[in-house]
């Protein structure tokens, strides 16, 4: 791996940081039929507007990544998922200015009702080559190399 010689370099440190609070986000790469991508642009009005984002949100306390994801994707796209359905494919770990984002992506393939938007966002089936396009949160964007390998 690039820059990691094993060897850590005599009177080096690591940089100091600040503490900052940690926020656990799940998110799905909901996939159909004809192997598209399902992405929601943040509406206005909330943080990072107008960027595109894989459908999911906050891990409330106790709850498991897979089902704050199943609660998510029934209110914000009026979707049932079953955890089963639920493929963990990779994470995202960003610190933000405010707080560190920890975000697991599940792929989901199977999925009772139509996604449609509840929460004022706009919808796009996306091809994984063309995801590039779309304005994305910089948690969001190696999750999308990574859809391009492997679908």
């Amino acid at each position: 791996m690039p820059g990691c010689s094993g060897d850590i370099p005599a009177g080096w440190s690591a940089p100091a940081s600040q503490p900052v609070r940690s926020v656990l986000v799940a998110a799905a790469a909901l996939v159909d039929d004809d192997g598209r991508v399902l992405l929601a642009q943040r509406p206005p009005g909330k943080s990072m507007a107008g960027l595109w984002e894989f459908p999911g949100g906050k891990v409330d306390p106790g709850e498991t990544p897979e089902a704050a994801l199943a609660r998510e994707l029934q209110e914000e796209l009026g979707i049932d998922i079953t955890t089963a359905c639920l493929a963990p494919f990779a994470f995202a770990s960003h610190r933000y200015p405010e707080f560190h984002l920890l975000m697991p992506l599940f792929l989901c393939r199977r999925w009772r009702g139509t996604p449609t938007p509840r929460e004022g966002q706009t919808l796009a089936w996306v091809r994984p080559k063309r995801m590039g396009a779309y304005p994305m949160p910089p948690a969001d964007l190696p999750l999308v190399a990574m859809l391009r390998d492997f679908l």
